[in-house]
């Protein structure tokens, strides 16, 4: 059992502050800059905002480290950065659940009502007749509303629990993709192996699914080949969980509408990417997440558990 913790690590990155005992020494430090020299006897580190290099360092230099936190949804990051297989690592799922919803529904209805081209239009004083009014009968089928449309969304954890109610307030016909299938929250949920039966049938996948090394181009050239030419994929996971070479190629063979990305392989985005300048892509800089609502009630719960020697929540497998 921990009887105290001698130092925690805070970054300035925080804005919600955990509540912490008078015997707990806390050290603000900045994820820009090297752990200050004064706290390396750390035991309990909470990440947010951090580089890799900065976590690297942090993971060689605190040697005392017993419990590390970060914000994020996804732990993959800290899981890289080095920290020493005794230290327990706890993720912030749960926290991005709202804003991460919020964000992807916001996608998914630019790319059905056409915002980006209507923002193009916009730009060049054109008024655009194609983007609204009366369908083309010749054109074939096309994603134009969330009313009866038919969305997986892969990787069925919270965040998905968030946002399905979002998709089917607005008519959307919601199907998970989980690695079992079920029926969670009241929506079917199919496993991997029921994916190529369901993709023909689908108008947007929306794919949440984590950076593993399972995970890694689960959305390939096979699974762009079985959506229709009028679906549209969603990415606000992973950016290493989609080809984006594949997806470029589906896109310029006309074999796919359109992709709304928030994140990517390589981040910031390269500038000469060409993703950039791919008209059917909506480019948003990983913004889906950046506010972990309830972190600093997560880091005291946390924080209260460790010191009792308790269970922690968010435990990362390792």
């Amino acid at each position: 059992m921990v009887s105290r913790v001698t130092t925690l690590l805070l970054p300035t990155s925080m804005t919600d502050d955990p509540t912490t005992p008078p015997d707990v020494r806390v050290v603000r430090y900045d994820v820009t800059e090297p752990v200050p020299d004064d706290a390396l006897d750390a035991d309990a580190l909470v990440l947010w905002g951090n580089g890799r290099d900065q976590m690297a360092d942090a993971a060689r230099r605190l040697t005392r480290l017993r419990w590390v936190q970060t914000l994020a949804a996804g732990p993959d990051a800290a899981l890289a950065a080095g920290f020493a297989d005794d230290v327990v690592i706890t993720s912030g799922r749960g926290l991005h659940d709202g804003p991460v919803a919020e964000h992807t529904l916001a996608l998914v209805l630019a790319a059905a009502r056409r915002l980006p081209d209507l923002v193009r239009a916009q730009s060049e004083h054109r008024w655009a007749d194609e983007l609204g009014g009366m369908p083309d009968p010749d054109a074939g089928p096309a994603f134009r509303t969330l009313d009866g449309a038919r969305v997986l969304v892969w990787g069925f954890g919270s965040i998905a629990g968030r946002l399905a109610p979002l998709l089917t307030a607005l008519g959307a016909q919601v199907t998970g993709v989980a690695t079992t299938a079920g029926d969670r929250g009241g929506f079917p949920v199919i496993s991997t192996f029921s994916l190529p039966d369901h993709l023909p049938q689908t108008d947007v996948l929306i794919c949440l699914l984590p950076a593993t090394e399972q995970t890694r181009h689960a959305i390939d050239a096979d699974v762009l080949d079985l959506l229709p030419r009028h679906a549209w994929v969603v990415n606000v996971g992973r950016g290493t969980t989609l080809d984006e070479a594949a997806l470029l190629d589906a896109l310029r063979s006309d074999r796919l509408a359109g992709a709304a990305l928030d994140v990517f392989e390589t981040e910031p985005l390269p500038a000469d990417s060409p993703l950039w300048d791919e008209p059917r892509v909506l480019v948003s800089p990983h913004a889906a997440g950046g506010r972990p609502i309830g972190a600093g009630d997560l880091v005291t719960a946390n924080l209260t558990a460790f010191l009792a020697g308790g269970q922690l929540r968010n435990v990362v497998a390792r």
